[in-house]
C-alpha cells in the first residue's frame, strides 16, 4: 500500500515544488501543489503536469488524489 510520503517523493521527483502537502489513508489522497511549474497554466494544465509525474503509479498505486494546485503568485495571493 502507498503512503501519504512515498506519493509526495514521487511528485518532488519531477516536479519543483515551494509547497507540497499530501495526507490520505492508503486508498485516498488529497494533495496542496505550489510550484514554479504552474505559473500562466490552467488548473487542468497543472493537474496534468502532476498526473504525467505520477505516470503508471495512478493506474496502479494510486487509486484517488484530489489536488488542489496552485502557482506561488496563486498561492500567495489566496
Amino acid at each position: 500500500m502507498v503512503t501519504p510520503d512515498q506519493i509526495k517523493q514521487y511528485i518532488e521527483a519531477g516536479l519543483d515544488c515551494t509547497v507540497l502537502e499530501v495526507q490520505g489513508d492508503g486508498h485516498h489522497f488529497d494533495a496542496v501543489i505550489v510550484s514554479p511549474g504552474f505559473s500562466g497554466k490552467s488548473r487542468v494544465a497543472q493537474h496534468q503536469l502532476v498526473y504525467k509525474v505520477l505516470g503508471d503509479r495512478m493506474r496502479e498505486e494510486i487509486h484517488a488524489l484530489s489536488m488542489k494546485t496552485f502557482s506561488p503568485e496563486e498561492w500567495a495571493a489566496r
